[in-house]
């Protein structure tokens, strides 16, 4: 368990380190569902949606880095942050409420910046 991809047919695949010292609850969980289809809608510079998977707030924040993937308990949501958000105050990424940064792009994640939604996969790297 060291990377999860993310891939469509605009993009090719993009990998992402998980952070299991950080978050290895919210890892675990993400990995035992993968792989799953993506439908993100974007809000200022994330993309994110509803995924099959469900838990808790683990290490929660809400400050972001750009390059930062997340799990948001709120709505069972996968969140790419790419970066400012409407909740942000300065340049950097500010989740609406508390998610779990389980994964970093490993790259420019401002790649992501191109989509006004996302359909794609994820799956096991």
């Amino acid at each position: 368990m060291d990377y999860i991809v993310i891939e469509n047919e605009k993009i090719g695949q993009i990998k992402a380190k998980l952070l299991v010292d950080k978050n290895p609850e919210t890892c675990k969980a993400i990995w035992e569902n993968l792989p799953f289809e993506l439908n993100l809608s974007r809000w200022g510079e994330e993309l994110y949606g509803e995924i099959p998977v469900s838990i808790d707030e683990e290490n929660s924040q809400v400050d972001c880095e750009v390059g930062d993937i997340g799990y948001w308990p709120d709505g069972k949501g996968f969140c790419i942050f790419f970066g400012p958000t409407p909740a942000s105050k300065d340049g950097k990424p500010k989740a609406a409420s508390p998610v779990n940064i389980f994964a970093k792009i490993e790259g420019d994640a401002k790649i992501f910046n191109q989509f006004s939604s996302f359909n794609g996969n994820v799956s096991k790297g």
